[in-house]
């Protein structure tokens, strides 16, 4: 391998860099904190006395502040410094008198991460300490701070994953490049994050495996020709080794078989020289029942030459009628209609109704 190049450049589903979450700060989570702001001053307002605006200016812009913090980094510990920095603030600028304010609205920073929303294809697992606790279902639901976070969010809906076997041997020792296209489904989500680290990645990484596999057991002719057998197969290996991690391989599909240029013009070859032999084969049985067909006619033409002399006659004609300027007939045809002196008699008729015609003219 060489120097900075990723081993993971040859999967094309692997997910990106992302931050590890302890819960989702949404905007339901934006509203509870600002119900508790809104609390707070009340409370301020009715048990100490009105706020000064510009302190109760700083104070909206904090919390606004800290919301959009815990949502690019949605962590426990974010939380718990945000509160150590609101009161540090509060000691530095001496604003004892805002202890009750301040305290509502550190119970709303608390809080707010902790009411989850969960949409219908997703499934969340809980893990409370670091052990798994449950996973919740789609809708709104409540995480105690601290102490509980979301290890993932998944998602249950059907996945589809293209990966690629690239100068693989076939079992004829045909090098090919084949793609393929696998559907997958979580059905268990717990086993899905504890049992296996990345399982996006296991699951492409195990299909290519797979389909090498498939590929080194069977030739190139049934590569081409039985796709369907060969998708079964790897669907059967993948499914027994995702099981146990909650995945269903639902199927498998190839998409595109790559074969070198110069076995592909051989096997063009080949296909084209079967078609003709194909080709020669229909002419000649052709040729037998035509055969076949013109003997069984002649059976009815023997003794009986009247049917043989129309017959004759009907050819004849046929090739008159195209307009032909020269016909090749058997002599024995030409005998037995008498075609020379039917076209004799026709020719001398011709004649004498010209020279009477030239009389008339005369006279």
């Amino acid at each position: 391998m060489k120097l900075g190049t990723n081993k993971f450049d040859r999967i094309k589903n692997v997910q990106g860099f992302s931050i590890k979450k302890d819960f989702v700060f949404n905007v339901f989570s934006f509203m509870i904190l600002a119900l508790f702001f809104g609390a707070a001053l009340a409370v301020q307002t009715i048990f100490i006395g009105p706020l000064d605006p510009l302190i109760m200016g700083k104070t909206a812009g904090s919390i606004i502040g800290v919301g959009i913090l815990l949502a690019a980094a949605p962590l426990w510990a974010i939380v718990i410094l945000m509160i150590i920095l609101i009161w540090a603030g509060m000691l530095l600028m001496e604003l004892g008198n805002l202890y009750l304010m301040f305290s509502i609205i550190s119970l709303g920073i608390v809080l707010a991460p902790s009411f989850q929303i969960i949409l219908e294809w997703d499934k969340a697992v809980i893990l409370r300490l670091g052990k798994f606790r449950k996973v919740h279902g789609p809708g709104i639901f409540f995480i105690v701070p601290i102490i509980d976070r979301i290890a993932k969010k998944i998602d249950t809906r059907i996945r589809a994953t293209d990966f690629s076997a690239e100068k693989t041997l076939t079992k004829d020792t045909v090098p090919v490049h084949v793609d393929a296209l696998a559907f997958w489904m979580i059905w268990d989500a717990q086993k899905a994050v504890l049992e296996v680290e990345n399982f996006l990645e296991a699951v492409t990484l195990s299909a290519q495996t797979a389909l090498r596999a498939s590929i080194g057991k069977n030739k190139l002719t049934t590569l081409l020709s039985d796709r369907d057998y060969i998708c079964n197969e790897i669907q059967q290996m993948l499914d027994a080794k995702t099981n146990s991690w909650g995945i269903s391989i639902l199927s498998v599909e190839i998409t595109d078989i790559i074969i070198p240029e110069n076995l592909e013009d051989a096997m063009s070859k080949q296909a084209q020289a079967e078609r003709e032999k194909e080709a020669r084969v229909i002419l000649a049985s052709a040729e037998v029942e035509i055969a076949a067909k013109f003997e069984k006619a002649a059976e009815h033409y023997q003794g009986n030459p009247t049917a043989l002399h129309l017959r004759a006659m009907n050819i004849a004609y046929e090739g008159l009628r195209q307009k032909g300027s020269l016909m090749v007939l058997p002599s024995s045809a030409l005998d037995s209609m008498n075609i020379g002196s039917t076209m004799g008699l026709a020719a001398l008729d011709k004649v004498e109704k010209i020279e009477k015609a030239k009389n008339g003219e005369d006279k």
